[in-house]
């Protein structure tokens, strides 16, 4: 391990399981902010792992850089981030992926009857949404967003 409990790089796309260049990619991004020793080489926080993890974790779920970036940005960055610190963080992206689970729920349970999107071509479509009533709630399948039938 490098000196003064900083990691090189190479340690960090160890733990991480992420390439080097994935990391230099996301420092290029503002999601990391590693230092550099008198040879110019990156060093890392360890807390950069948990930093890079969760950065790998919400990309899968589907959340942008930006969106990543500024939820990062509530961290501290003179520091190692406290429980109650990412506790702040998690809580942000709680609301988000609860109205995703309860959109791919409703997908899940429904996708096979009337979704409200105005085709009424299956026979339960003309009972739940008789004359297209969804579509003075909008365009597209009302049902699965979370409209009323």
């Amino acid at each position: 391990m490098a000196a003064a409990g900083r990691l090189s790089i190479g340690e960090v796309a160890e733990r991480t399981g992420l390439s080097v260049s994935a990391i230099r990619f996301y420092e290029s991004a503002g999601l990391v902010f590693p230092s550099r020793n008198s040879g110019g080489q990156r060093r890392f926080h360890r807390a950069d792992i948990r930093r890079l993890s969760f950065v790998l974790i919400a990309q899968q779920l589907g959340f942008t850089i930006d969106q990543i970036r500024e939820s990062l940005e509530g961290l501290p960055d003179k520091r190692t981030p406290t429980q109650r610190d990412w506790n702040r963080l998690s809580r942000g992206f709680r609301d988000e992926l609860q109205a995703r689970i309860d959109i791919l729920t409703r997908m899940r349970d429904r996708l096979d009857g009337c979704i409200g999107c105005g085709c009424l071509s299956l026979t339960n479509c003309a009972l739940y949404n008789a004359d297209d009533r969804a579509r003075r709630q909008g365009t597209g399948p009302r049902y699965l967003l979370g409209e009323p039938e």
